[in-house]
């Protein structure tokens, strides 16, 4: 029999803490699934749910030719790389990968990362030196936020935040750092709390006129927007003029894990020699690897599902708008519900969780507080009986909290 113990002072802080966010009813509790990631799953203790939350965008997590690329990757290359690349060597795979996902966005080459966490750490923070000055939009991804904190503290960069979408307030910053040796605007494709879309035509024309670089972060927008899924500069009618992307292969890409930076052959040849997440991290398992090759194939062949995923995003705006409620305007598979408190957001995710509908609610700190909201995500896998099924718990849900009438 295990010794009973006392806990550690640490442990007991750590648990006060736990305490607190409970009687703040804001307390995160995780559930768990017992079948593949798909428009409806079993939940443990729940059965069938209809899954609202996912960045599954494409319906790939579970799509039979993604599974099993990713099958045969395991039972021929086997389950790791067993250390990092330079080291004990690389998989062919790896390099078949990024020349698809280099083809597929629109650059001369490509780098696979663990997580597009990790790609968006490892390039500022190897690409940016002293003297350089980063720029970023006040919604960008954390990711993005602590590769600049990670670039300062390293080579006491300067970095600056202009206000979301605000033109005007980029160039003010453009000027402030016009002695810069590198300036560098980085910004999300499609902004995951808002669901809105990168103003990229503007600020590539205002990033030409000042000399600075683009970064664009499309990790919600890979497979997800533009004509064929390529992605914000499809969508946005700039394919091919962006000067660095990174984006995932954990969401519309089949949803398992691993991201990559995508640009110019000598900025991906620089990460590999000096980028730490790649010079220190195991590279994506082969099985992994394998999936999204053929994630990213499918998608290039099959354009429809980008379509079937726009028409259920407007049926879905357009019905859940009719029931009173007041999303976020905007054209995404993003549909961000705003309610005010996080509580509140908690509290209509459980209800709407009773309803066999899964969707979270987001607040502060992830959105500023009182504009806590349920963030609503379309997939090109749901029915219009799905979505019918959702927007009647929206409504059952939205009278018992006093969201609508």
């Amino acid at each position: 029999m295990a010794a009973t113990t006392q806990p550690t002072p640490f442990a007991a802080s750590m648990a006060a803490e736990i305490d607190q966010l409970k009687r703040d009813r804001v307390y995160k509790r995780l559930n768990y699934l017992e079948s593949p990631q798909g428009p409806r799953v079993r939940m443990e203790g729940r059965g069938e749910i209809l899954i609202l939350s996912s960045n599954n965008y494409l319906g790939l997590c579970d799509e039979p030719s993604v599974v099993q690329a990713g099958i045969a990757g395991l039972q021929t290359l086997g389950a790791g790389t067993a250390s990092v690349r330079f080291i004990c060597g690389t998989f062919a795979i790896h390099r078949t990968l990024e020349a698809e996902l280099a083809r597929f966005v629109g650059t001369e080459s490509s780098l696979s990362f663990v997580s597009a966490w990790n790609a968006n750490e490892g390039f500022t923070a190897t690409v940016v030196g002293e003297g350089d000055a980063v720029l970023s939009d006040a919604l960008n991804h954390a990711s993005i936020i602590d590769s600049m904190r990670l670039a300062k503290a390293i080579t006491k960069c300067t970095t600056a935040v202009y206000r979301h979408g605000d033109m005007d307030d980029l160039v003010a910053k453009l000027e402030a750092t016009r002695g810069a040796r590198r300036r560098i605007i980085w910004t999300d494709g499609i902004f995951s709390m808002e669901g809105s879309i990168a103003k990229l035509p503007s600020i590539l024309e205002i990033a030409r006129r000042f000399g600075a670089i683009v970064v664009v972060d499309d990790s919600h927008a890979t497979g997800v927007i533009g004509e064929t899924g390529r992605g914000t500069p499809e969508h946005c009618g700039v394919f091919g003029e962006v000067d660095v992307i990174t984006s995932t292969l954990g969401k519309a890409l089949g949803g398992a894990s691993g991201g990559f930076v995508a640009g110019p052959e000598a900025v991906c040849d620089i990460l590999t020699q000096r980028s730490r997440p790649q010079l220190f991290s195991n590279a994506l398992p082969p099985t992994v690897a394998s999936s999204a090759l053929a994630a990213v194939q499918f998608v290039a062949a099959h354009p429809e599902r980008v379509r079937t995923l726009r028409d259920n995003t407007r049926y879905f705006r357009e019905q859940i708008s009719e029931a009173g409620f007041k999303p976020l305007a905007g054209e995404t598979p993003i549909v961000p519900i705003i309610v005010g408190e996080t509580a509140t957001a908690i509290q209509m995710s459980d209800m709407l969780l009773d309803e066999g509908v899964f969707v979270t609610g987001f607040g502060y700190p992830v959105v500023p507080k009182g504009e806590a909201r349920v963030r609503c995500q379309l997939s090109a896998a749901h029915t219009r009986a799905d979505l019918d099924q959702a927007i009647a718990a929206f409504k059952t849900v939205g009278r018992k909290a006093g969201i609508i009438k």
